[in-house]
């Protein structure tokens, strides 16, 4: 097994347990024009408060820079809200920053108002999960911890 797996193992089984935070670390991030960050300002929190390492980039980022900003922070997750409608587009721009930046080991989970019949673009762009508008926290939490218990087979 990879370091990196030995290391998503680790991550997984401490957030189980309820360790302190500092074991997966999340970069929630809003891209774009979408002004509205009180869902992503809550899905930190929910996260952190299950035990993860959380960031948030603040409104109005570009793709790039989220990219940059997780690579800076060796982030295992980036999620991002969107309202806006623009949410293929921005996510096809971050598959493609994620690509040249060569960082395809971060995984990209996708919230807010996302329509059914866009999904298949968005796994097209590299998203990993969507998760609903109207997910309950627990949902949330699960979801990113399955993704990193599952690194190993990506």
């Amino acid at each position: 097994m990879s370091d990196t797996g030995t290391q998503g193992e680790a991550a997984v089984a401490a957030v189980r347990e309820g360790k302190p935070e500092g074991t997966v670390k999340v970069l929630v991030a809003k891209m774009g024009l979408d002004g509205h960050d009180r869902g992503a300002k809550v899905v930190a929190r929910v996260l952190r408060d299950a035990g993860m390492s959380v960031l948030y980039t603040g409104l109005y980022k570009t793709p790039a820079q989220v990219v940059d900003a997780a690579l800076d922070e060796n982030v295992d997750v980036i999620g991002v809200s969107l309202l806006s409608g623009s949410h293929v587009p921005l996510f096809q721009e971050l598959g493609k920053a994620l690509q040249e930046k060569d960082a395809g080991h971060i995984f990209v989970v996708a919230g807010g108002v996302i329509p059914e019949q866009d999904y298949e673009a968005l796994y097209d762009a590299g998203v990993d999960v969507i998760v609903p508008q109207e997910a309950r926290s627990e949902l949330i939490v699960e979801t990113i911890t399955n993704l990193i218990a599952d690194r190993g087979n990506r």
